[in-house]
């Protein structure tokens, strides 16, 4: 069903990812995207892999969540794999026609498979620990030093912010209108390819106007609260750093270093 998946969703929690400062998480989840493309063996996919699951432990999440990340995208999982499998050149272990199967294709595909999956379930670990206030405060706080080139920071963390914040909306949104259009006897899942894109219509359309009502009330909200933008706005919870943070932060640059040296020293 829609309402489990759980893109850009938040999960309270008091664990020591809970507890870490926004930025850090945010850079801390930069440079750990670089450090995935350093992985080229499969010891260090297993190190990579080992880090996710203990980042997952210390956020007191079920490991349920790393699957639920990965299931709204399971299509381009699929086809990056079927990519690299059949146009891989090597030795064929299976050839009909053109179309082949090669043991290098394999193995890069599921390297591949495997790194992109890496990016996805650890990127949800940041919205996932991270409530969408902190969020907001911590992408404003890093783009500050481009203010003074005419960026809007604080307009742009907040419209990042709100596109995360209504992805859940949105889905809960979708399988209620699935459900009533079920219902009415609307068929989403049988005919060919035209015949479905014009069973979409009902979904789409009452989807459609239900997101730009959200909108049009959100900005009514935002008004009647004299909302103007970041000029001048105070916070309650002021973001600092402690020591958690530059630790969590040693722990994210001594995987990159490992990982680095295991692809060009060894």
């Amino acid at each position: 069903m829609l309402t489990d998946i759980t893109l850009g969703q938040y999960f309270p929690g008091n664990s020591v990812l809970h507890s870490l400062d926004p930025r850090m998480k945010i850079i801390g989840t930069l440079i750990f995207i670089v450090s995935v493309f350093f992985a080229a063996s499969p010891l260090s996919y297993v190190l990579v892999a080992a880090f996710i699951i203990l980042s997952y432990g210390l956020s007191k999440l079920p490991l349920s969540c790393m699957y639920k990340s990965l299931r709204p995208l399971w299509a381009i999982i699929l086809f990056t794999m079927a990519v690299h499998v059949f146009t891989t050149p090597g030795e064929p272990l299976w050839q009909y026609g053109f179309i082949k199967i090669t043991g290098a294709g394999i193995y890069q595909g599921v390297f591949m498979t495997l790194r992109l999956a890496y990016l996805i379930v650890f990127s949800a670990l940041l919205t996932y620990t991270t409530s969408p206030i902190a969020l907001t405060d911590g992408i404003e706080r890093l783009l500050n030093p481009f203010k003074r080139f005419g960026v809007p920071a604080h307009e742009l963390a907040m419209m990042m912010t709100i596109a995360m914040r209504f992805i859940p909306t949105l889905l809960e949104e979708t399988d209620r209108i699935i459900k009533a259009q079920t219902a009415r006897g609307a068929n989403f899942v049988s005919g060919n390819l035209w015949q479905r894109g014009k069973n979409m219509v009902p979904l789409l359309v009452p989807l459609f106007i239900s997101a730009f009502r959200r909108a049009d009330e959100l900005a009514t909200a935002m008004e009647a609260r004299c909302y103007r933008g970041g000029e001048g706005r105070t916070r309650l919870h002021k973001l600092k750093y402690t020591w958690r943070d530059g630790a969590a932060l040693v722990c994210v640059l001594l995987m990159t270093t490992v990982l680095a040296v295991m692809r060009w020293a060894l």
